[in-house]
């Protein structure tokens, strides 16, 4: 690819490059751009929103954000194989991000969303649907069942897990010897908060 090319349709030669290098390793081009678009970028890309995560009528949406950190997994003895043994995921642990990439807050175990203004929304998983890439975490639908402070988060009734990069449990290294270990896999995703609508 020429420089000339890469000049006209306004793309760093150097990232084309990498991004054709990429995909033929087999690494997911949409995955790799992803990670190097900002928040805002990501987030006003939404693809339509699959009926099965979809929130009820008469909500609307209140706040756009975007989610960088990863999910901790601990190993432990399947529930309905105890001599076998899993990842099962303990939380998560990211930071959000608003339209303009600055920081909104953080997003951690319950599941838990917390704005910097110390206001929280606690979900619960209602749905979720396989993300579009295989090895990404599912997307989500989330129901609020409790809220702490006045702030950001205060009004939030409904929340939206899309548009997810990464974040899957390892395949292996989890058996009897590696029982309670942890990892971390990073992830990032876009979170969409709604709320009643008025």
């Amino acid at each position: 690819m020429s420089p000339t090319f890469c000049k006209i349709i306004q793309l760093n030669c150097s990232l084309v490059v990498s991004l054709l290098m990429l995909n033929g390793w087999g690494v997911s081009v949409k995955t790799a751009i992803a990670g190097t678009m900002e928040p805002a970028q990501r987030i006003a890309d939404v693809a339509a929103i699959p009926a099965t995560i979809k929130v009820p009528n008469g909500e609307q949406l209140l706040l756009k954000a975007s989610a960088k950190g990863s999910q901790i997994y601990i190993c432990k003895p399947k529930s309905e194989s105890p001599e076998q043994y899993e990842w099962t995921l303990k939380a998560p642990d990211a930071v959000l991000l608003d339209e303009q990439g600055q920081d909104l807050g953080k997003h951690y175990a319950g599941p838990t969303w917390e704005a910097k203004d110390g206001s929280k929304v606690l979900g619960k998983l209602k749905s979720k649907v396989n993300a579009p890439e295989d090895d990404a975490i599912p997307w989500l639908l989330l129901e609020a069942q409790s809220h702490e402070g006045n702030g950001l988060f205060h009004q939030v009734n409904w929340v939206q897990r899309i548009n997810t990069v990464g974040g899957k449990a390892p395949v292996q290294g989890c058996d009897k010897s590696s029982e309670n270990r942890e990892t971390s896999v990073n992830y990032t995703a876009d979170y969409l908060f709604y709320k009643i609508k008025q």
